[in-house]
């Protein structure tokens, strides 16, 4: 959703500068000044080990995030640059027979996109249909579908060691076609269909934004829909990488704006997915996190619960100062309930839950929230939205 970050093929570095925090039990703010410029940044080689269940959220980052841990603050870094390759490598030109499609082949997909050395390898290119544009907005991209990411597996010995498992990534771009523009604006909750096994009766209905639910779901011309991408791939890769013997296995899920709200739906699918092949099957589950960056709201309560409930874990990397993850409609809170208390500087107006819902409109921040503030920077909506913000906004937070 929204404005799509600018991005270089080249790596950036972000400085280490102190930080003035303050937290909330669900909610992290963090103050941050850093320099315009900065010289290029070097890969991770930070121990995680046995630490790394806990990283993807199996405490749900409870003591991570204010402070900041410094192992998760450079996983999080980590993850951004592989969100920034799936920007890398689209093709933005719009009069080329080739715009909408991944510039580069799959086995040096992250060399070209600017990140050597990650111990990676892309295993699969993801597509995604969108709504046809109007006739007067510039041509949408052959067969309807354009490339929307990628999934990497970690191959490298050394690096499996270091981060403790073998993590497979799932990276997804914003919003850049104008077929993707119309799905943003399909601001509406759709229902989702009622799990087949294992389901209590729901105390409400879980339901989605129709414009993302609808670009995951829908089938392109050359290309099988994104959620069935994502689910077969996640199969495949459990049972080839899966089993006695193996070093654990973990799915993390991750994207900016738009590719924000596909990575939490992509978490919910392959989490729900793997509950139910558990179920039926006893099949071991590997454990799904979605880390999104400036991602907008993406369901209501019922399927922040769904979520929950299937194990699945999510962290927001918000900009207090990003109007993209205020939108769409109206966040109806479940304060003294375990919900979680607005930061200072939200909107604090209260909506009545029951005009919220009858406009379609009611929905609930999932996951864990780690807020960042920018210090000594005018907001601007447009840079307040950009990836590579963000990433040097976590990137200065010290310990």
């Amino acid at each position: 959703m929204a404005v799509a970050a600018s991005i270089s093929g080249s790596r950036t570095s972000y400085p280490s500068v102190p930080m003035s925090r303050c937290g909330r039990r669900r909610t992290t703010v963090i103050r941050s000044s850093f320099a315009p410029c900065s010289p290029a940044s070097t890969p991770s080689t930070l121990r995680i080990g046995s630490k790394w269940a806990e990283l993807q959220g199996a405490r749900d980052w409870d003591g991570l995030l204010s402070p900041l841990d410094g192992a998760l603050r450079g996983e999080l870094v980590r993850y951004g640059e592989f969100v920034r390759a799936a920007y890398a490598s689209f093709d933005f030109d719009g009069g080329a027979p080739s715009y909408g499609s991944c510039r580069f082949p799959s086995r040096s997909l992250l060399r070209r996109a600017g990140m050597p050395g990650t111990g990676y390898r892309v295993t699969s290119l993801l597509h995604a249909a969108s709504t046809s544009a109007p006739g007067w907005l510039p041509s949408s991209p052959p067969c309807g579908s354009s490339y929307i990411g990628f999934v990497a597996v970690c191959d490298d010995e050394r690096e499996i060691e270091r981060l403790g498992r073998r993590d497979v990534v799932v990276a997804f771009r914003g919003t850049a076609t104008c077929g993707e523009w119309v799905d943003n604006f399909k601001c509406g909750l759709t229902r989702l269909p009622i799990p087949t096994i294992g389901g209590e009766e729901e105390e409400e209905e879980a339901m989605v934004e129709s414009g993302f639910w609808r670009l995951f779901t829908a089938p392109g011309e050359a290309h099988s829909s994104l959620q069935q991408q994502v689910r077969d791939e996640a199969r495949r890769i459990a049972h080839e990488y899966g089993g006695s013997g193996m070093p654990p296995l973990s799915i993390t899920v991750t994207g900016h704006s738009l590719g924000a709200a596909l990575a939490v739906l992509t978490a919910h699918e392959i989490a729900t997915t793997q509950q139910q092949q558990r179920l039926e099957h006893g099949e071991p589950a590997m454990m799904v996190t979605a880390v999104s960056f400036g991602g907008p709201r993406v369901g209501n309560a019922g399927f922040r619960r769904r979520l929950e409930q299937s194990g699945g874990k999510v962290l927001r990397v918000v900009n207090s100062d990003d109007i993209v993850t205020k939108v769409p409609g109206f966040p109806v809170h479940d304060y003294g309930n375990g919900g979680d208390e607005p930061a200072k500087g939200m909107m604090k107006a209260r909506v009545p839950k029951w005009l919220v819902s009858k406009m379609g409109w009611a929905y609930a921040d999932v996951g864990r929230e780690l807020r960042l503030s920018q210090a000594g920077l005018a907001p601007n909506v447009v840079a307040s939205h950009d990836l590579d913000l963000y990433l040097k906004l976590v990137a200065s937070c010290t310990d």
